[in-house]
C-alpha cells in the first residue's frame, strides 16, 4: 500500500511538472477543410492570439477531403498531448455519423472536447449578378424550373449540404446539390455563377465586398451584421440551420491539460477585439467550460439524427 501511495505521488509530480512546462514547442492548429471556408476563418482568427496567449506558435494546417473525414482521421493518429488542436465542427463531430456508413472514427469516443468557440447561421447566398433579390424570387424561379438550379456545398455532410437538403424538404422545390471539397472552392464557383446558390456559414466577407448577395438567413432571429436580411421564416420558410465549431484533443487527454487549453480559450474568446472579429464572419461567440462542450457535443450527435432524416440527405 506504501508503495502504490508512493507511486502515485510520483506520478502526480511528474504530470503537474508537464503541465508546468506546457507549451514549450510550437502547436498545430488542425482543420479539416480547405482553406477560405468559415473552419478556416474561425481558425486563423484564433492562431495569432493564441499564440500571444501560450507564448508559442499556433499555426493552422488545413487537410480536406472526404467532408472533413480525412483530416479527422489523420489528427487521431496524433498524441493527446496538446500539441494538436482540432477545429472540430457539427458537420463532421456531429452530423458525420449518420452521413456515412464508415466515418473512419467514432465521435463519441475518440476526442477529447476542449471548448465550444462559436455557432455561425446558414445564409443562403446568390451570385452578385443572380436576377434574385429575395428568397420569394428564387423560389419562383425554381418552381417553374425544377431540376435546372443547382446549389453548392463544402462536401457530402457539410451543413451547406445539410441546409441546402433542409431547405429542398421544406421547399419542395427541386434543385440539384454539387458538393465540392471545402466551402472556398465552392463559394469562387459560386462567384463565378457555375452554381446558382448556397446556404453557407462563411460569406459574410464576400456579401459585404459585394461579391455575393444574401436572400436570408437561416437563425431564430435577424443578425446584427445582415440587419435588412430578413431571417428564412420571415420569408415563409420554417427552417434554421446553422453550424457550430469547437476545439478538440484526440481521446485520453489529461484533464490538467484540457483545462488549462480550456482556460486558455476563454481569455481569448473574452477578449473584445478577437469578439469583434468572429463576429464580423457572423459568428456567436460561445467558450465555457470542458464539462459544458463535452454534454453539448455528445447531445449534438443525438440531436443531428433527427436533424439529417429530416434533411432527407442520403446516407453516403
Amino acid at each position: 500500500m506504501k508503495f502504490k501511495k508512493i507511486l502515485v505521488v510520483i506520478l502526480s509530480a511528474v504530470a503537474f511538472n508537464v503541465m508546468a512546462a506546457y507549451p514549450d514547442k510550437s502547436i498545430k492548429f488542425l482543420v479539416p477543410w480547405p482553406p477560405g471556408g468559415a473552419t478556416d476563418q474561425v481558425a486563423r482568427l484564433l492562431a495569432i492570439p493564441l499564440t500571444k496567449e501560450l507564448g508559442v506558435s499556433v499555426f493552422v494546417e488545413n487537410k480536406g477531403g472526404a467532408g472533413g473525414n480525412i483530416g479527422t482521421q489523420a489528427f487521431l493518429q496524433d498524441k493527446p498531448d496538446g500539441y494538436s488542436m482540432l477545429m472540430a465542427t457539427s458537420s463532421t463531430n456531429a452530423a458525420g455519423p449518420h452521413l456515412f456508413a464508415n466515418q473512419g472514427f467514432d465521435a463519441a469516443k475518440d476526442f477529447t472536447p476542449v471548448v465550444l468557440v462559436c455557432t455561425i447561421p446558414n445564409i443562403m447566398v446568390v451570385p452578385s449578378a443572380s436576377p434574385w433579390n429575395s428568397l420569394k424570387d428564387l423560389m419562383n424561379d425554381a418552381k417553374q424550373n425544377p431540376g435546372k438550379f443547382t446549389y453548392g456545398s463544402a462536401g457530402i455532410g457539410a451543413s451547406q449540404h445539410l441546409a441546402g437538403a433542409q431547405f429542398k424538404t421544406v421547399t419542395g422545390l427541386d434543385i440539384r446539390h454539387v458538393p465540392y471539397k471545402g466551402s472556398g472552392p465552392a463559394a469562387l464557383d459560386l462567384m463565378a455563377g457555375h452554381i446558382d446558390m448556397m446556404l453557407d456559414t462563411g460569406s459574410l466577407n464576400n456579401i459585404k465586398g459585394g461579391k455575393l448577395k444574401a436572400l436570408g438567413v437561416a437563425s431564430e432571429k435577424r443578425i446584427p451584421e445582415l440587419p435588412n436580411v430578413p431571417t428564412m421564416r420571415e420569408s415563409g420558410i420554417p427552417m434554421v440551420a446553422n453550424a457550430w465549431y469547437g476545439v478538440m484533443l484526440p481521446a485520453g487527454a489529461p484533464k490538467e491539460l484540457t483545462e488549462k487549453l480550456n482556460a486558455a480559450f476563454n481569455k481569448v474568446l473574452n477578449d473584445p477585439e478577437v469578439k469583434r472579429s468572429l463576429q464580423s464572419i457572423g459568428a456567436q461567440v460561445d467558450g465555457g467550460s470542458v464539462a459544458e462542450f463535452t454534454r453539448f457535443s455528445q447531445s449534438e450527435i443525438k440531436r443531428y439524427e433527427g436533424i439529417v432524416k429530416m434533411s432527407g440527405a442520403p446516407k453516403e
